[in-house]
């Protein structure tokens, strides 16, 4: 019968029959449209009927397959299109039919079916089905379209549109998929292990710009490619991006894209401009926890991560970074401890460990560049606690060199974080906790560590750019051509720098001091002494400045540096009254400072910036004695008499300035700086505002007899100066507390035994004894005042307030 039934039309279902008029004689004719609008009409007005129609369709189609009738093939998948267009809504085994028939389509190995099939597959994806089916499979459409992003077919022009449908099938996949739970999940591990090496490697691998017969760049793999992998993305969440990432590293590792990182950089811009704000902060964490699983490869790897790392976090958001800040700069600091560590004899290695460290301190710089200022500070103190404290005076050759290193890729580092921060109030630029180890490895041996330290504090003090023009020690004439920006300093700013001046000031010093430093440590030195003049300086501590700047003059005169050390300290001293002088606006030293300057020229011009700091100088260029004239040198009593007329409180100014070398501990210590101020007026004003940051284990009071005299707790007179140090005070003041605690517990015993043992009548009598004690001495106390009342009282009669009677009213 059924064999009858196709031999005989006449004899087939009607819907057999509206399947079969669609199809032409000649396939190149097209899908019959008129009978094409029968079928669907018939298809909406018996829905019952779609499963057997779809059922004939796909035995239809894929007998054309088998018999490679393209043009058939072609008319079929065009009429399930409409039909699953208009009819999808009521029938569920009508889409099974029409996956089976794109199923079997894929299969063929002719490049134009596979294309038409996946044409078909993104038109299914586009329709949202009302009802889900929870068993529909789409592991072979991953796997197919995953393998057509891989086509290697000829000619080119096939391969580039094979690749593409497959780009178009998966994104199909993924848009029919990502939103529903009910369906396969995309995310799993198999399915992206398939979709995203598809995707890196059509992005990887197709490069047409230059050849002509490419397709439109709309339609080439790579953008392709692109445009679906920014889908996937910006679908994740946070349970699933690292499904997303985890192929992606595997991916780079795997076909060793990590030197050169050029396409490594162009992923994770794509990933980061397309993941959600909110979970940015789950691709620094992969690519950080890629980075230490890569801690034993070659340093150009480790590089690539960290640079890749650098360019994600550019792109960042402000707080998309995470909330574990610290962990990250922590994995990073890591890292370039264990670089510099490293001891080879290979200078390719060597150069390559250098690159990665630079690298490292570049991508934490742009990590502090996304954090709030606050946080900026926070990271500073942070690295600065891991910077290793070696001993101050030490030679590098005989500690440990490898230390030094470390000290010096810290310091890099804090100075790269410091340029990203924009200093508003000093306070808040240089807290405590912070400002002193800064100070203190200020100190170190190391000239080049000297120096970074010096920048920090350039970058830091500098809020108006002022910091590039006072890189070069110059004597202008006129500072205005230097077009310094200068602001009075604030209130705040003021108490910070007579907090911690003399900190500043003892570090210059000693600075001063140092026989191993260079051209450009001198340089340094000179900036970080006018941006403490412009940024803190003014009326409040002009005295100060200048008093620090005689004190550096004295150096020459007093210790035995070498002449180019010599001569760098009088040009700079010489630069820094000229410049504060002019600042300050004080005639009678400007003309001073410019007479001096003067004779200079004619006398001695090696003690000027201009000679001073000329690189090209020789041992020869330099005078044989340091002996410097007097009149040379800036006579203290016509600027102490300067300053005078202008009102300032000059009593510290003569007091010469001194202070010890000291190892361990010249931060702080300012036993000399106390003891040169014998006076005490300095002393009253600063020990407040310095205690904090003083070593308080070394402060020394030498107490001279004759001004101790009308002291008597300072001992009798001629009596030999007392140390008072932390452990002496911290001892009487515990014992005072023990000895107080001791006699209050006994007091209070001695009121409990009282009461648990004393008749309760005893007690009662010696209330009332204690009440009626108090009673008449109030008593008394108003007696008194209200005679006195009387006496000065006028001639009318005024009544005392405990005496009037008041309503009821006004009685609590």
């Amino acid at each position: 019968m059924t064999g009858c039934c196709g031999c005989c039309t006449a004899l087939k279902p009607r819907y057999k029959r509206l399947v079969d008029s669609i199809f032409p004689d000649n396939p190149e004719d097209g899908l019959v449209k008129d009978n094409m609008q029968k079928l669907v009409y018939y298809g909406t007005s018996k829905p019952e009927k779609l499963d057997r129609i779809g059922q004939y369709l796909e035995q239809r189609l894929s007998r054309d397959v088998t018999r490679s009738r393209t043009g058939y093939v072609s008319i079929s998948m065009e009429a399930l299109d409409q039909l699953l267009l208009a009819c999808h809504a009521h029938s569920n085994l009508f889409v099974e039919s029409f996956l089976k028939m794109v199923h079997k389509t894929l299969e063929s190995p002719e490049p134009q079916l596979q294309i038409l099939a996946s044409q078909s597959f993104v038109k299914f994806a586009n329709i949202e089905e009302d009802t889900p089916s929870y068993h529909r499979s789409y592991d072979f459409f991953v796997s197919k379209f995953s393998s057509m992003c891989h086509s290697s077919a000829e000619p080119e022009t096939t391969r580039i549109r094979i690749r593409v449908a497959g780009l178009h099938g998966l994104q199909g996949i993924v848009k029919k998929t990502v939103s529903d739970d009910l369906q396969v999940n995309i995310w799993d591990p198999v399915h992206m292990n398939k979709i995203i090496p598809s995707l890196l490697y059509s992005l990887q691998g197709c490069n047409m710009d230059n050849d002509p017969e490419s397709p439109k760049e709309d339609e080439s793999p790579g953008v392709v490619a692109e445009m679906v992998l920014r889908d996937l993305v910006c679908r994740a969440t946070f349970g699933n991006i690292t499904s997303v990432l985890k192929p992606v590293l595997q991916h780079l590792d795997y076909h060793k894209l990590w030197v050169p990182n050029k396409f490594a950089v162009k992923i994770f811009r794509i990933l980061m401009y397309s993941v959600q704000d909110q979970y940015g902060h789950m691709v620094v964490h992969h690519l950080m926890s890629h980075l230490d699983a890569h801690n034993k490869d070659e340093p150009r790897v480790k590089a690539g991560i960290v640079d890749v790392v650098s360019e994600t976090v550019v792109i960042a958001a402000g707080g998309s970074v995470g909330p574990s800040v610290l962990e990250v700069f922590n994995t990073l600091l890591r890292h370039l401890k264990s670089s510099v560590s490293v001891q080879t004899s290979d200078r390719q290695r060597v150069l390559d460990e250098k690159n990665f460290q630079e690298a490292v301190i570049n991508t934490i710089g742009e990590f502090a560049n996304n954090l709030p200022d606050y946080q900026k500070i926070e990271i500073m103190m942070f690295v600065m606690g891991k910077v290793p404290l070696l001993d101050l005076e030490e030679d590098v050759s005989s500690g440990d060199r490898k230390d030094t290193l470390l000290q010096t890729m810290l310091l890099k580092t804090m100075l790269k974080v410091a340029t990203k921060y924009r200093t508003v109030l000093m306070i808040n630029a240089f807290p405590p906790a912070f400002l002193d180890p800064l100070l203190r490895m200020s100190l170190a041996y190391d000239a080049g560590i000297r120096l970074i330290v010096q920048e920090i504090l350039h970058t830091l003090l500098d809020r108006h750019d002022n910091s590039g023009k006072l890189k070069f020690v110059r004597i202008p004439k006129d500072i205005q051509a230097l077009n310094l920006t200068v602001e009075k300093a604030s209130q705040q700013d003021i108490f910070f720098i007579k907090k911690n001046g003399p900190q500043f000031y003892s570090c210059i010093y000693e600075n001063m001091l140092q026989e191993n430093n260079k051209v450009d440590n001198f340089e340094a030195l000179y900036c970080t002494l006018a941006l403490l003049s412009i940024e803190l300086g003014g009326e409040d501590i002009l005295v100060d400045l200048v008093r620090l700047a005689m004190g550096i003059q004295n150096i020459s005169v007093s210790s035995d540096l070498p002449v180019t050390h010599t001569c760098a300290i009088h040009a700079i001293v010489a630069a820094y009254l000229n410049l504060i002088g002019q600042l300050s606006a004080i005639p009678n030293m400007c003309t001073h400072v410019s007479e001096i300057i003067d004779a200079r020229k004619n006398k001695a011009p090696h003690l000027l910036p201009d000679f001073a700091f000329n690189r090209s100088n020789t041992e020869q260029s330099y005078p044989t004695s340091t002996n410097v004239k007097d009149e040379l040198l800036f006579d203290q009593a016509v600027i102490n008499e300067a300053l005078t007329s202008r009102g300032y409180d000059t009593s510290t100014l003569g007091t010469p300035f001194t202070i010890s070398r000291l190892s361990q501990s010249r931060l702080g210590r300012m036993d000399s700086w106390f003891a040169e101020t014998s006076s005490g007026s300095w002393l009253q004003d600063e020990v407040d505002m310095a205690h904090s940051t003083s070593d308080i284990h070394s402060i020394t009071l030498s107490i001279d007899s004759s001004s101790s005299s009308q002291t008597p707790l300072m001992g009798q007179r001629g009596q030999a100066p007392e140390d008072i140090t932390f452990e002496s005070l911290k001892k009487i003041i515990t014992e005072d507390d023990v000895e107080r605690k001791r006699s209050q517990e006994m007091k209070q015993k001695a009121i409990l035994e009282k009461f648990q043992t004393a008749p309760f009548e005893q007690i009662v009598a010696k209330i009332d004894a204690e009440s009626m004690v108090f009673q008449n001495k109030l008593s008394e106390i108003l007696t008194t005042i209200s005679d006195e009342n009387k006496d000065n009282a006028p001639q009318h009669q005024t009544t005392a307030v405990f005496d009037m009677q008041f309503p009821d009213l006004y009685v609590y």
